[in-house]
């Protein structure tokens, strides 16, 4: 059984893409199969992922339009090990034309029915937005990711997210749910993040992942050498905080299933 989650938060510079290339590098280190869609246009996933976005002949724009196959758009990365279907600016395209097209949001709901069962789990990275895109990932999703920063303004961008998410579940996926909100960038040092980190817990309770995402120098550096963490410097906090969430995670839907 495939376990598809959206990773968004409409607040930028959360970790939003980091969590994403991280956590399936790490998923992939337990022996899962795993898939990655970046259908954020800035492509930082796919960077991040050691792929140049402005080398694919195809991008998930195409085959969100219908115009290539997964097998000519998706990529194995090295040394990561995961699936990826990588973006570009041609994204902001398909945003505008998923619009006009009938049952547009459905459209990466209907490309992931082709690949039923080729994957343990599929993370879709998501704009910094609720934009169409954000919809169609949401729509075709199972769970929800939330990265928060532990910061005075957290709680207060949540609340907006949670209605969308609650919005398409009464209208088009009624079992999408929040999977866990992660908190990342995390300093235990500062007053401030520990008392968000108390109030994300008081709301949202066993939702909350236990795993904390520290401040690393190692993670933040691993994106401009195009690769995850955990193939950059397997040892560093980061890495390891990674893998004690990719844990995690597989324990809670293996229980879930």
């Amino acid at each position: 059984m495939t376990n598809v989650f959206a990773v968004t938060n409409q607040k930028g510079g959360v970790g939003k893409t980091t969590s994403c290339v991280n956590l399936a590098a790490s998923l992939v280190a337990t022996r899962r199969k795993v898939l990655l869609i970046d259908l954020d246009p800035q492509g930082n996933a796919t960077m991040g992922s050691g792929v140049d976005k402005n080398e694919c002949e195809f991008s998930v724009c195409d085959l969100l339009l219908g115009e290539a196959t997964i097998d000519q758009v998706r990529v194995k990365t090295d040394p990561a090990g995961y699936d990826l279907l990588p973006a570009n600016s041609d994204l902001t395209t398909a945003e505008v034309q998923l619009l006009q097209i009938e049952a547009g949001n459905f459209r990466l709901k209907r490309v992931l029915a082709e690949m039923a069962d080729q994957y343990d789990y599929v993370l879709i990275d998501c704009p910094p937005s609720l934009n169409m895109l954000t919809v169609n990932a949401l729509t075709a999703s199972d769970g929800v990711i939330i990265p928060v920063q532990c910061e005075y303004y957290a709680l207060e961008g949540l609340s907006s997210l949670m209605e969308t998410i609650q919005q398409i579940k009464e209208t088009v996926n009624p079992d999408l749910r929040v999977e866990g909100l992660l908190r990342t960038m995390y300093d235990p040092r500062n007053s401030l993040t520990r008392d968000v980190s108390q109030q994300l817990i008081q709301h949202f309770n066993d939702r909350v992942y236990k795993t904390v995402i520290p401040r690393n120098v190692r993670l933040a550096e691993a994106p401009s050498h195009g690769m995850p963490v955990l193939n950059y410097d397997e040892k560093s906090k980061g890495s390891l905080a990674y893998l004690a969430l990719a844990g995690e995670l597989v324990r809670k839907t293996s229980q879930a299933a």
